[in-house]
């Protein structure tokens, strides 16, 4: 099929790669324009763009895709069909009526959970066990438009958001072009969703990092795996942040945030207490938790954060 790509982040490659594999012709690959990044603030290359150039596809990086050029452009074109994976700005009406059979969305989530920026990080802050992507049909609502297909996967006890994001994009990389080869066929027959089971998946902040000791040994174990690479969580220790990369639940008890153990390093919980495995201080880099309470001659019954009544 003529089919126009919109992506911008390493989670879309996979889709644009398995399209021009399954014979798709890819018009256009439209993506975010470069942006600073690193240290050096140097303009870099969004993943998408650097992919489509690998595969000879036309890049077009649009301020804005609602903008009338935009649109005139992807007239022009006249696809058949429009796939989206994390392009990151809202498709307008203008754009969803240009191709016959739609524009196509990869969202990685089991619709109607978890609508929104960051379907992954929150489902597994949530404790969610299973997860999965879902094909639908954009419409003018956030992720509400009819599903197309669907395939479900476990989340691991310890698995990060960034395990379970690789493992996903492949997911869906693959069903969306059984989703495309339905649509040709005419055997794919949509469904409606289900707006009262639907939850929300919101744009994540940084506070969103931040451990609040009075909860559950669990739960804040669930937020160490869920919000990375970022903003990653974090507590306050000796007046300093401290970010906590890897994590496990321990049977321990005592006073929320007051360290119970240092071999292992271990903090109480609101239930429960959280054995730190891997952390970084502000300024330095990741490593052992045990080999940064040697550094810093942690004491028993020290405390870091707040406990939140």
């Amino acid at each position: 099929m003529r089919t126009v790509f919109l992506g911008t982040p390493a989670f879309a490659v996979p889709t644009l790669e398995r399209m021009v594999q399954a014979g798709h012709e890819v018009l256009l690959a439209v993506t975010q324009p470069d942006r600073p990044r690193g240290r050096g603030r140097q303009l870099a290359p969004p993943p998408v763009k650097e992919a489509a150039l690998r595969l000879g596809i036309e890049v077009y990086q649009p301020e804005r895709v609602r903008r009338p050029e935009a649109v005139a452009r992807l007239r022009e074109l006249a696809p058949d069909v429009m796939v989206v994976v994390g392009y990151g700005q809202i498709i307008p009406q203008s754009v969803i009526d240009i191709p016959r059979l739609g524009i196509i969305n990869v969202h990685a989530s089991l619709l109607p959970k978890y609508r929104g920026a960051g379907p992954v990080q929150w489902a597994i802050v949530n404790g969610e066990t299973l997860t999965g992507v879902t094909t639908m049909r954009i419409d003018a609502g956030l992720d509400t438009g009819d599903m197309l297909l669907k395939r479900e996967t476990g989340i691991g006890a310890d698995e990060t958001s960034v395990e379970v994001a690789d493992r996903l994009s492949e997911m869906g990389a693959d069903l969306l072009v059984e989703t495309l080869a339905g649509l040709e066929a005419g055997t794919i027959a949509a469904e409606k969703q289900d707006d009262s089971l639907a939850t929300h998946a919101p744009i994540i902040n940084k506070e969103d990092g931040l451990i609040d000791w009075s909860q559950s040994a669990q739960a804040i174990h669930n937020r160490v795996r869920g919000f990375q690479p970022w903003p990653g969580a974090f507590t306050i220790f000796r007046g300093h942040p401290l970010h906590i990369w890897r994590s496990r639940p321990h049977t321990a008890r005592g006073t929320a945030g007051a360290i119970v153990s240092t071999k292992p390093l271990t903090i109480a919980c609101g239930e429960g207490a959280l054995e730190l495995i891997e952390v970084q201080a502000e300024g330095r880099k990741r490593m052992s938790a045990a080999d940064f309470a040697n550094g810093q001659h942690i004491a028993e019954n020290e405390t870091v954060g707040e406990a939140r009544s």
